[in-house]
């Protein structure tokens, strides 16, 4: 996935200031150095945003927290604002702006019940270069420092930046990060470890060399921003969680978009697209099969229906041809059928033995109607459930019930 790292410039955002940054195809090698004005970075489809703070823009603070004030998770609605108020009791005697004033991040993964580093930066400029770049169409989705303390037994490091006339000596370890003018003054003075690696941009690294009488490795402001993007840090907390949800929305857009284009996706593609054309063709042919079954069953019944009785020679709904048939047959022979009259009455008796003696009985067109009934609605439901099995329909019309063959499927 394509990530783009900008680092955030010290001053506050206008249209014409430049940004430096730096893009990456797996977010460990550096693409390419990009610098221009915050509306015209490159945005690749579906790229990650991730803006550096600056060294020079954050304080850290060594903090022992209340025992229990990281219990419940580290930002949840209920527990963010309390532990905002503990930060700003603890740091308003340690840095020189109101705490109001301050954004405050706490490090991943704090141990509880120990000291914890947390960064401070100026609020009002943080959020007005998140606004910019948001504005821009390219929102944020995390926040890291440009350098930060080590952890455990992590050694330190010096950081050599700048230029000849202008070095500046940034030094990371467990015990914070420190920023001063690289000089014979400062190096002299401080006790540098002798373990500590040096790392130096390619302008300065002579001069690191010669100060420290030690090998320097060069580090181009490229590959320490990247540096700092692959750690931990993630600045956005407290007022700045809608960031992390930012980075959720683009991780979830930036799979789909590798799925759809990325080359290494291709053979995946390729078998989602071949396995479900393979389903498609088998449900066509299974659709087909079916068809052509129920069709020889259509054309079985037919030609029984034709064979069994010859005077039919238009099929319409053969079942219903084939029972009128029948009916007739049995008829012409003397044989009582089942929308005889007889046979109706004594499927009614047998069907509402409860039920009154009707007045008056007609049979037209195989339609019983026996008049002068009133049963109540529980009788007739039952007396017509009980006549359904046997092919009758049985329902309350005008002054009595009307009984009537029916073929129900």
């Amino acid at each position: 996935m394509t990530t783009l790292i900008v680092t955030l410039p010290r001053a506050l955002p206008t249209a014409a200031l430049l940004c430096e940054g730096v893009l990456s195809d797996d977010g460990r090698t550096v693409l390419r150095a990009v610098q221009a004005p915050a509306t015209l970075l490159p945005t690749p489809s579906g790229a990650d945003i991730v803006a550096v703070v600056p060294a020079c823009r954050l304080s850290w603070h060594r903090l022992a927290l209340p025992r229990g004030a990281l219990k419940g998770g580290l930002f949840q609605d209920a527990n963010a604002g309390r532990l905002r108020a503990v930060l700003d009791g603890l740091l308003e005697d340690s840095v020189l702006d109101e705490t109001s004033q301050l954004h405050f991040a706490i490090e991943p993964k704090p141990g509880a019940d120990e000291p914890v580093w947390v960064a401070a930066c100026d609020r009002a400029w943080l959020h007005a270069w998140l606004a910019m770049l948001a504005q821009s169409g390219r929102p944020v989705a995390r926040i890291v420092p440009e350098l930060a303390p080590t952890s455990g037994d992590a050694a330190a490091s010096l950081h050599v930046t700048g230029t000849p006339d202008q070095p500046q000596l940034m030094r990371t370890g467990p015990d914070g990060v420190t920023l001063l003018p690289l000089s014979v003054a400062s190096a002299t003075l401080m006790a540098w470890p002798e373990d500590a690696e040096v790392l130096a941009e390619p302008g300065v690294a002579a001069l690191a060399e010669h100060f420290f009488n030690r090998p320097a490795r060069l580090q181009t402001p490229p590959e320490r921003w990247l540096a700092a993007a692959q750690s931990d840090w993630d600045l956005a907390q407290f007022d700045l969680l809608y960031t992390r949800g930012t980075r959720t929305r683009k991780h979830l857009s930036a799979m789909l978009s590798s799925l759809f284009r990325a080359p290494r996706w291709r053979a995946a593609r390729w078998a989602s697209v071949a396995l479900v054309a393979v389903n498609v063709v088998g449900l066509q042919a299974w659709a087909w099969k079916e068809e052509a079954a129920q069709a020889s069953q259509r054309a079985a019944i037919r030609n029984l229906l034709t064979t069994t009785f010859p005077e039919v020679r238009v099929v319409v709904d053969a079942p219903v041809q084939m029972a009128r048939a029948l009916s007739d047959l049995q008829r012409r022979n003397g044989v009582a059928s089942s929308a005889d009259m007889e046979t109706m009455l004594g499927h009614f008796q047998a069907a509402a033995p409860d039920i009154s003696t009707p007045t008056a009985i007609e049979f037209i067109a195989n339609e019983l109607r026996l008049k002068g009934l009133s049963p109540s609605a529980s009788a007739l439901a039952e007396s017509a459930a009980r006549l359904k099995p046997r092919g009758y329909s049985l329902r309350m019309e005008g002054d009595g019930l009307t009984m009537k063959e029916e073929r129900f499927p």
